[in-house]
Formats: C-alpha cells, sequence, structure tokens
C-alpha cells in the first residue's frame, strides 16, 4: 500500500471513498459486453417482445397522430398533405363554448368522484379486514366483485330498471306517496346518478389492492396495540391507515392523472336521456365533434390539451408525494 493509500485510509470517509473508487474499479474489470449480456438473457427477453411490442403499436405510435392538432387535417391527404395552421385549433377550442361546458361537466362529476368514490373502497377493504369469519369475508368479496365484469350497458339497464319512471323504486315509492319522478331522465341528479353507478360497479374490485396492503401490516402491531389497551378503532387509526398510506397516495396520484377521464360509455349511454349540455364531458366532446362532425384538429386538441394537463397533475401529485416522505408513482 502507497503513502498517498495509507493517507486516504486515516479516516472514516476517506476510508469509504478509497473503497468505492475501488468496487467501480472491480466492477468496471469484471464488465461483460452488451452481446454476451443479450445472448445470456435472450429467453427472458424474447418473452418481453409481445408486451414491448403492444406498448410500441398501442400507446407509442399513436403519438405520433398528436400532429393533426396543429394541421386543417384532411383524412383523404394525410398527415403530410394536410396544411399545418399553428395553434389556430387550440384558439379556436378555448373560444368555444361547447368544450368549456364539457370542462365544466368533467370537474363535476371528477370531484364527485374523489370525494365519494375514492374513500368508499378504503372504507369496504377497512371492513372486510375487520371480519373475523373467512367464510363470511369470502362471500362478500366475491359478491362485492362481481359487478365489476358487467358492461356499462348491462348497469345503465339496471339503474332503469330499478330508478327509471317506470322502475321497481320509483314505483313502489309512488305508491306510498313519494314522487321522485324518473331519476335517469333528471339533469339535476344526473352527476351523483353516475357517481353512483361507478360506486356500485368498482368499488369491490378496486378494494384488492386495499386488502393486499393490509396483509403486510405486521400482526405483532395489533397484538401490542391490544395489550396496549387500544380498541378496534384505534387499532385501525393509528396502525391500518398509516400502513396503507403509501399505497392510498400511489392509487391517488395515479387517480389524478387520469382524473379527466370520467367515464365515456356510461355517459354516452345515457347522453340522450339528460341531454348534451348536462352529460357532455371531454371524451363525448372528442367523440361528437372529431369521429361524427369531422373536425380533426379541434378535437385532437382538446384530447391533447387533456393529457398534458394530466401529466402535469401526476408530476405535481408525486412532487407532493416526495414532500410528505412517500415514494410516489416514481423515484426522484
Amino acid at each position: 500500500m502507497t503513502a498517498s493509500a495509507r493517507a486516504d485510509e486515516a479516516t472514516p470517509a476517506a476510508a469509504t471513498r478509497t473503497a468505492t473508487r475501488r468496487r467501480r474499479g472491480a466492477a468496471r474489470g469484471r464488465r461483460v459486453p452488451l452481446r454476451a449480456r443479450l445472448r445470456k438473457d435472450r429467453t427472458l427477453l424474447f418473452l418481453c417482445l409481445p408486451g414491448l411490442l403492444y406498448f410500441v403499436l398501442f400507446y407509442y405510435l399513436p403519438l405520433a397522430g398528436n400532429v393533426i392538432a396543429f394541421q386543417d387535417y384532411q383524412p383523404f391527404l394525410g398527415f403530410g398533405g394536410s396544411q399545418f395552421v399553428g395553434l389556430a385549433n387550440f384558439t379556436e377550442l378555448l373560444s368555444d363554448a361547447d368544450f368549456w361546458s364539457a370542462v365544466r361537466n368533467t370537474l363535476e362529476i371528477t370531484v364527485l368522484q374523489l370525494v365519494l368514490y375514492f374513500p368508499a373502497p378504503i372504507g369496504l377493504a377497512l371492513l372486510l379486514n375487520s371480519m373475523l369469519g373467512s367464510r363470511i369475508k369470502r362471500f362478500v368479496q366475491t359478491v362485492v366483485y362481481l359487478p365489476h365484469f358487467l358492461s356499462w350497458v348491462v348497469v345503465v339497464a339496471m339503474f332503469g330498471q330499478v330508478l327509471g319512471g317506470a322502475g321497481s323504486i320509483t314505483t313502489l315509492l309512488r305508491d306510498h306517496g313519494v314522487d321522485i319522478g324518473n331519476v335517469m331522465a333528471n339533469p339535476d341528479t344526473f352527476k351523483l346518478l353516475v357517481t353512483s353507478q361507478v360506486i356500485w360497479k368498482d368499488t369491490g374490485w378496486a378494494t384488492i389492492i386495499f386488502l393486499a396492503a393490509m396483509t403486510a401490516i405486521d400482526l405483532d402491531l395489533y397484538e401490542s396495540a391490544a395489550c396496549d389497551g387500544a380498541g378496534r378503532w384505534r387499532r385501525m387509526w393509528h396502525i391500518t391507515l398509516p400502513g396503507i398510506r403509501a399505497v392510498t397516495l400511489m392509487l391517488l396520484i395515479l387517480r389524478l392523472g387520469d382524473i379527466l377521464s370520467v367515464g365515456f360509455e356510461q355517459l354516452i349511454l345515457q347522453r340522450d336521456a339528460v341531454g348534451a349540455g348536462t352529460s357532455e364531458v371531454i371524451d363525448t366532446f372528442v367523440y361528437y365533434h372529431g369521429v361524427i362532425g369531422g373536425d380533426w384538429g379541434m378535437s385532437t386538441a382538446a384530447g391533447l390539451m387533456k393529457g398534458v394537463i394530466g401529466v402535469a397533475l401526476i408530476v405535481a401529485a408525486n412532487k407532493l408525494a416526495h414532500h410528505l416522505g412517500e415514494q410516489g408513482v416514481y423515484q426522484k
């Protein structure tokens, strides 16, 4: 060992730097060529190939279609033959009253879903987790999972059979002197109606992640808390909820990224009953102005703005999660 090396190892910090340099040198000495690594992992890479092609074909290549937002797009001329118009589509979009009506409806439904739907799976997961009988727990889980597998056509038809003008609950209440009218065609309660449909359909399915997160909590914490006299509510408040906080924040961040997607099929099925002024959201606006109306440029501009806002919300929410000490959906 040289005199300089012995001087570097005189302090703990210098010794750490020396050890790091040695590990890096050893790693460089063992570096395997890229071709050898590809040959070694060729089976794993082959298995990943279908998934990679799926994302490339259906997620990354379609991104090139956003160029339509800056063109006076004509389908018969294609991308290359259509005239570039700069930000004219965005200017026209922002001056369109129908677009702002769709934005307002989207935000109202989003707020309702965040306030009413997002906490619902957490509450149901806490309820299922507190059940002592495993048979009852499995039965309830099976029952609440089933609505997720129904299509929106079936769900809307079922709600119509219950809350429509001749629905079972509507008729029952009318026979007892309470007339609630046709809830399925009432614009004033339409946003609450679509939120309740989402809660009924997807709450059970969304509990899977929270129940999985609860199984990772150390049972010794519950036993120690019980020995200290903590009741069921205190154990839930001080152990269960902090134990699923990271998962809750991650799902909330992912939800914020998709915050402007409040449903397409569900809303378009009920659009005629309540009118476009109440049910038009950004997704249906894009469909009717692009596919039906042929205004491809403006509808693509609306979809592009929606995507940019979603990305900005994910980045902001992830930074907030890092500020609160959580990992978020990606590392710093």
